[in-house]
């Protein structure tokens, strides 16, 4: 059985990875899965300078999923690199580093610090980041601003770079035609869809930062319908993810054109699910004959 996957020049030992955000920087998890038998560990969101968050409340359960505004809280990217880096390259983990800047020039920086530094497969754009140089517009919402930032992290890394695509846009397939242009070696998708909650005892919004971004089952037709979409229009590797939960859910990911994909929230239910998803995936693969994952990626489509 076939189930490794090239990913944009990432070579994965399995299809699953796990979310930027959701599995820390993948030590977190190791009491209960080897991060290392994991496709890939998209470690959590770096800038190029410490956050401290958005205030709390921070996180509220939905009927179908959450909300978060964590506010990419982080200790910055030069401890990432003297402090985790090394214990992750110790165990021989698939990384792959998820980035966020206020400007061109911070993603373009960061790509440059991580460019060289052993045990790092590839960079995640998170560009669904506010602009601070546009008014605050989120990068990820404008075609031509994807093109420009994928274009200038390319310029500074042969690091396979993967912009992370926003789904709280009119025309996901021109942003990631967009990103393409500017040179991306694959695309993740999709993001967390915008989202908000109010406490009608306190009359108040939920969440310390008002709006959060929604995740988890209820997202998983909006990221199926926005690859299959993709998948028909750019040619790259797609990172597809939104509301996997378990193997049924990642083979219909695979079938709209996905070549690996990712858990999000489903990690804070089940911290185990990356290796359930593939003792799943493999078992469907075995009874219906299929030898490669590589046979049902857009296999819907025909």
């Amino acid at each position: 059985m076939d189930l490794t996957v090239n990913l944009g020049g990432i070579k994965l030992k399995n299809p699953v990875a796990v979310a930027s955000g959701t599995f820390g920087y993948g030590l977190e998890y190791a009491d209960f899965i080897e991060p290392e038998k994991i496709g890939a560990v998209i470690v959590k969101g770096t800038t190029l300078h410490p956050r401290p968050g958005n205030p709390g409340p921070r996180i509220y359960e939905t009927p179908a999923g959450m909300l978060n505004a964590i506010g990419l809280e982080n200790p910055g990217i030069e401890v990432f690199l003297r402090e985790y880096l090394p214990r992750l390259r110790e165990r021989q983990v698939t990384v792959i580093s998820n980035i966020a800047g206020n400007s061109i020039e911070e993603y373009a920086l960061m790509a440059s610090l991580l460019q060289g530094q052993e045990g790092i497969a590839g960079i995640e754009l998170n560009i669904s980041c506010p602009n601070v140089k546009q008014g605050g517009i989120q990068f990820g919402t404008d075609p031509e601003t994807v093109r420009q930032v994928v274009a200038a992290v390319k310029k500074e890394t042969s690091l396979p770079v993967i912009p992370k695509l926003s789904p709280n846009v009119t025309d996901i397939a021109a942003i990631a035609l967009a990103a393409a242009e500017g040179g991306a070696d694959a695309l993740s998708m999709i993001n967390t869809l915008g989202g908000m909650a109010i406490d009608i005892n306190r009359r108040k919004p939920v969440l310390g930062n008002v709006f959060g971004g929604l995740s988890g089952p209820a997202i998983k037709p909006v990221a199926l319908k926005m690859i299959y979409q993709v998948y028909r229009e750019v040619d790259l590797p797609i990172l597809g993810g939104g509301g996997i939960v378990n193997h049924i859910d990642a083979l219909e990911f695979f079938m709209a054109g996905a070549a690996a994909v990712s858990i999000g929230t489903g990690n804070f239910v089940n911290p185990c699910l990356a290796l359930e998803l593939l003792e799943g995936m493999e078992k469907y693969m075995q009874e219906q004959g299929f030898s490669s994952i590589q046979e049902l990626v857009g296999i819907a489509h025909t």
